[in-house]
């Protein structure tokens, strides 16, 4: 792996995590250096990777089993939220791991860490539209709910077969256009005195319930 010698930011620190835990050589380099192995603009990072004998890791049509499971994260920005996120993913059995590059934290040590090896098991893929992936994800299959404070209680709705979870960030919650994308908004009503639970505690909830629903065959 290459990397332009100036540049210092939370994806840098992500790729170099990422680096080694995989046993991957980094090396700095100047830009000059890092077009040249491109072969015209780069976004400070080059890597030699080789094509994998298999199909590619992305959901396709003929691939996907009848129940699968896929979250898609925009705007999170605290890395122990994103962390304990993973973590709930990984012990729900989620497939796929979306996270909206923009205004979202990056996969850092603190992420690592609070996600207590989870990191490492899941599919996590980095990705810049929401809405074009979430249109992608409908063609093969999928429904997509929003995790949105106003939805409606999961138990009260079919989650069965392909599912994408979409959960927003900390402050907003999911963007307009997303929550508009989606086929249904899934929320979890409150009956103390706090208005809302921590993202992963609720995302907990709404996993599980899919869950639920997908192991025994109806809603």
């Amino acid at each position: 792996m290459l990397l332009h010698r100036r540049r210092r930011d939370g994806r840098r620190v992500e790729i170099e995590a990422l680096c080694g835990r995989h046993s991957i050589d980094c090396q700095e380099v100047a830009s000059t250096e890092l077009e040249k192995r491109a072969e015209g603009p780069h976004n400070g990072f080059v890597a030699d990777v080789q094509e994998a004998d298999g199909p590619a890791d992305g959901p396709t049509a003929s691939s996907d089993g009848p129940n699968e499971i896929i979250v898609l994260v925009e705007d999170l920005q605290d890395p122990r939220n994103l962390g304990a996120l993973l973590r709930v993913c990984d012990a729900a059995g989620v497939r796929r791991v979306l996270i909206r590059d923009r205004g979202s934290t990056a996969l850092t040590p603190a992420v690592i860490k609070t996600s207590a090896g989870a990191a490492e098991w899941l599919a996590v893929e980095r990705i810049t539209n929401s809405v074009l992936e979430m249109e992608r994800l409908k063609k093969l299959g999928y429904w997509i709910y929003g995790a949105d404070g106003n939805g409606v209680a999961p138990w009260e709705m079919d989650l069965t077969g392909k599912v994408v979870l979409c959960v927003g960030g900390e402050s907003k919650g999911l963007r307009r256009r997303t929550r508009e994308c989606c086929d249904a908004l899934v929320g979890l009503p409150m009956a103390g005195h706090v208005e809302s639970l921590n993202l992963s505690t609720a995302a907990a909830a709404i996993l599980f319930e899919i869950v639920r629903q997908q192991a025994s065959g109806n809603g």
